[in-house]
């Protein structure tokens, strides 16, 4: 099992920054498969950015490419995101998220991600 647990998340005007962390502890050997999503009420969930726990891969998805940047820090054991150059349409819940599919980490079918955070707030304004 994973349990994640995110925190971070805030109000920012346009143009700020925030970090998100999840705070994960897994007693599954091997690698995982970590991503951060996010969702606005009535839409499905966006894959943002993933990264395997070992370093070898990283993605980003178009939409944030540049401007986020996924990260873990292994002495906190958390998985972070720094968000900087937010606009309002970054406005949403994000949730990290974890799979064992480690050999195609890709933030794409939430489903095929079963462990999840509850979710961290974040609103960005004009």
């Amino acid at each position: 099992q994973v349990q994640l647990v995110e925190s971070g998340g805030g109000s920012v005007q346009a143009g700020g920054s925030l970090k998100l962390s999840c705070a994960a502890s897994s007693g599954i050997i091997g690698r995982l498969c970590m991503t951060w999503f996010r969702q606005v009420p009535g839409k499905d969930r966006e894959g943002l950015a993933a990264l395997v726990d070992d370093g070898t891969s990283t993605y980003y998805h178009d939409s944030v490419k540049g401007r986020f940047t996924i990260s873990q820090d292994n002495a906190k054991r958390t998985l972070d995101l720094q968000m900087n150059s937010l606009k309002p349409e970054d406005t949403a819940m994000y949730f990290c998220a974890a799979s064992t599919r480690a050999w195609f980490c890709r933030p794409t079918i939430p489903a095929d991600f079963p462990f999840w955070g509850r979710g961290t707030q974040v609103t960005v304004s004009t």
